[in-house]
């Protein structure tokens, strides 16, 4: 039987003073990384925990551990503790975890969801998501293991992947064949969804926003017509910027085998509209007051 062995992988500022540790003549590095370390500590009570209770202190250390760990796992340096410890006395603890905090404010700065509302702009909001983030991946516990710069990179791939989807959705708005939509909120994931069910009809249309009307006629038109929606595809994506045809295509194989199908099968037309209302047009619908 094999017994899959687990090596504890401590935050990499850890991994730095171990390397200190190592050095003979450490005194004078050591002292000013300490008044250093106690200097961010204390800002970061004051700001984001509490620096009048020792849960508060201990809070704020281990986001100071975490934010400097994530300044030195990002900065492109050498996997080995001398180099983190290196980089480390080079440019100080303060301008490390300055670093990473930029990081976590870049993070905080993309979308979370492919979704858009007035409160994205909402400077209370925006901060409360900062300090969310900066909580979620910088805290630290120097005798743990540490595993906020994966999440950091694993969160920072969905949001720029949020962010492509976003533009791409704001270009499908922008081209809509019955003009440019315009309003505020933006649920982007429909908008592509709207687009590529639309695209099957072969009409030459942009489709970024509907309602209840234009997708019944779809479902009647592609039943009595039974288009070739994947050469209607194929044309419909050479009207797309290359940036967004990969997104696009992604949509389509996703949409073959589910709702496409059922548009073209015999199911009822209610049934298919209401799934399609549900799970694919959401908040793009414009509501009907007939």
């Amino acid at each position: 039987m094999n017994i899959t062995s687990f090596t504890a992988r401590p935050p990499q500022l850890v991994q730095a003073l171990e390397a200190l540790a190592l050095r003979t003549d450490n005194r004078d590095a050591a002292d000013t990384l300490f008044h250093e370390l106690c200097g961010i500590t204390v800002l970061v009570a004051k700001k984001f925990t509490n620096d009048r209770t020792a849960d508060g202190m201990l809070d704020a250390f281990h986001l100071t551990v975490g934010c400097i760990s994530l300044g030195i796992s990002q900065a492109g340096i050498a996997d080995s503790n001398e180099a983190r410890l290196s980089f480390l006395l080079q440019h100080g603890a303060e301008y490390v975890f300055q670093m990473g905090f930029r990081h976590i404010k870049e993070l905080s700065s993309l979308p979370y969801v492919a979704y858009i509302s007035d409160f994205d702009n909402d400077a209370f909001i925006q901060q409360r998501n900062l300090k969310a983030i900066f909580l979620e991946i910088c805290s630290a516990d120097p005798v743990s293991t540490w595993t906020g710069d994966a999440v950091f990179q694993n969160e920072l791939l969905d949001r720029k992947r949020n962010q492509k989807i976003i533009a791409c959705a704001k270009w499908l708005r922008k081209n809509n064949s019955d003009g440019p939509v315009k309003y505020p909120e933006l649920d982007a994931n429909a908008v592509i969804s709207i687009a590529v069910i639309f695209a099957i009809s072969g009409d030459g249309r942009i489709v970024a926003r509907t309602a209840q009307r234009g997708i019944e006629n779809l479902i009647e038109r592609t039943r009595e017509m039974r288009p070739d929606f994947e050469m209607n595809w194929n044309d419909f994506l050479k009207k797309i910027p290359p940036e967004f045809q990969p997104i696009l295509l992604e949509r389509m194989e996703e949409l073959r085998g589910t709702i496409v199908k059922k548009i073209f099968s015999k199911t009822r037309i209610k049934t298919v509209l209401t799934e399609l209302q549900d799970q694919y047009a959401g908040s793009e619908q414009d509501i009907d007051y007939s």
